[in-house]
């Protein structure tokens, strides 16, 4: 039996969030190197033992926040390609997902503890680079699913293909926002930017649309038909009659 939705949250429970939300402030701030358990139980208001209860180790602290990052990145339900619909609206429906997840500052601030991290040890970036890239599995599928559909080109990777699909979103919705520290997009800014990279992928992707059969004829379209016009004597000079 489902549990009634006004249930109250664990203590336990909230500890946890507590220390995770008060890791990522310091991860952020300080680097994995310069956080320790002591600053991350002093930040969420428990003690040492409580951090260690939940978390043996620095390196567990910090997968746990990779592991909320991904998380909040699969929640997304993935979209199953439709034969049936243009691709154009599927399209947009798939990065209008990206986008909204793209968009949120949670999902900003995760990405940044992440990616100072993988910047100063090379080591445990390869483990979260392969992790991260798992989140992103639905768009390849949806790009395959069209290719056999015959309806986008063959031939072309579709992970090639979703990554620069998805590069072309990140490139103003991802990278400026984490980096350069810019505000997340208007929702005028987003649409231009959905609407321009549907546009060129599809573009450069799409199969011409299949040319309709010819419609045979029938007795009335025969009928319908004009007729060619009758054929004209060749004018000149008659030639004279002979006696």
């Amino acid at each position: 039996m489902t549990a009634p939705a006004n249930v109250p949250v664990r203590l336990t429970d909230r500890k946890r969030q507590a220390i995770v939300q008060a890791a990522i402030g310091e991860f952020r701030e300080h680097g994995f190197d310069g956080t320790s358990m002591d600053r991350v139980a002093a930040a969420a208001d428990v003690s040492k033992r409580t951090v260690y209860n939940h978390f043996p180790s620095k390196d567990d602290l910090f997968a746990a926040i990779l592991g909320h990052l991904w998380e909040r990145s699969q929640s997304l339900a993935p979209l199953v390609h439709d034969p049936e619909r243009p691709l154009r609206a599927q399209l947009l429906e798939l990065l209008q997902r990206k986008m909204e997840l793209l968009n949120d500052a949670g999902f900003i601030d995760l990405s940044r503890v992440a990616m100072a991290e993988m910047l100063h040890t090379p080591a445990r970036a390869q483990a979260m680079v392969a992790r991260l890239g798992e989140k992103e599995e639905g768009v390849p599928a949806w790009i395959l699913a069209a290719q056999q559909a015959g309806r986008l080109r063959r031939g072309v990777d579709p992970h090639y293909a979703a990554h620069q699909l998805q590069g072309m979103v990140k490139a103003f919705a991802f990278w400026p926002q984490l980096a350069l520290a810019q505000p997340a997009l208007t929702t005028a800014q987003q649409r231009r930017v959905l609407h321009d990279t549907v546009d060129m992928f599809l573009g450069f992707y799409a199969e011409p649309e299949a040319t309709p059969p010819s419609v045979p004829k029938t007795k009335a379209t025969a009928k319908a038909a004009p007729k060619p016009p009758a054929k004209k004597a060749p004018s000149g000079p008659r030639k004279p009659a002979r006696a």
